[in-house]
């Protein structure tokens, strides 16, 4: 009796080869790998590493008064921290949370160099905001200390981004403006800032509308 050719369905089939095969090296794989780890490979300039590394470098800073009581050069990021005792901020209160972040940069093409300029841009920084506290009518500037970290420029920005991100500081997102400037003759049909509102005592803030109340923006903090 002769051999008879393999039916359509029959797996000698040739076409179905390649699929028998596929099947085995899928099986093989998983048998071989069923036990194997894969870890994430540690990316030094991965941004999540970068961010803590930024973090970690400013807490590793000493506390001090607003502002220092020592000039220095530089530019680069700081965090504001209040001790006081407002009630819209006994959640940020103490050295856990800053109450604000921020930076001070290089003045024209400086800014995207790898060298330090020699002007005390990050300490005057620091002198604006503690005139602000002074001039506020409901704080006290011996309420508040910082850090700061003099940073190369070109990483400034990101160190700043970095820092808001980890803090989420007060007045950087609910009450916005402390780091405002006088907007100048000109402007004087823009709205006043939430920091003006909730905190009065900034001459220029007060030629500027408001648009909204202390207690409108205190319920947003309690």
């Amino acid at each position: 009796m002769g051999n008879r050719p393999a039916g359509p369905g029959c797996l000698h089939t040739p076409g179905w080869r390649p699929i028998i095969v596929a099947e085995r090296s899928r099986w093989l794989s998983d048998v071989v790998n069923r036990d194997v780890q894969n870890p994430e490979p540690y990316d030094p300039l991965d941004y999540t590493h970068l961010a803590e590394n930024v973090v970690r470098a400013l807490l590793d800073q000493p506390l001090q008064a607003m502002p220092p009581a020592t000039p220095f050069s530089g530019v680069g990021v700081y965090a504001v921290w209040y001790e006081g005792e407002l009630e819209w901020y006994q959640n940020v209160c103490g050295e856990k949370r800053p109450i604000y972040v921020g930076s001070a940069v290089p003045t024209g093409g400086r800014k995207g160099g790898t060298g330090q300029p020699r002007r005390k841009r990050l300490y005057n920084r620091l002198r604006q905001h503690s005139r602000s506290i002074e001039q506020a009518e409901n704080l006290r500037l011996n309420d508040f200390s910082c850090r700061y970290l003099v940073v190369v420029p070109v990483w400034i920005g990101l160190a700043e981004r970095f820092l808001i991100e980890h803090f989420g500081p007060v007045w950087n997102t609910v009450v916005d403006g402390f780091g405002n400037h006088d907007p100048g003759r000109g402007r004087r049909d823009m709205k006043r800032p939430r920091w003006d509102i909730l905190h009065p005592g900034r001459y220029w803030a007060e030629k500027l509308r408001a648009e909204e109340t202390p207690e409108e923006i205190a319920r947003e903090l309690m």
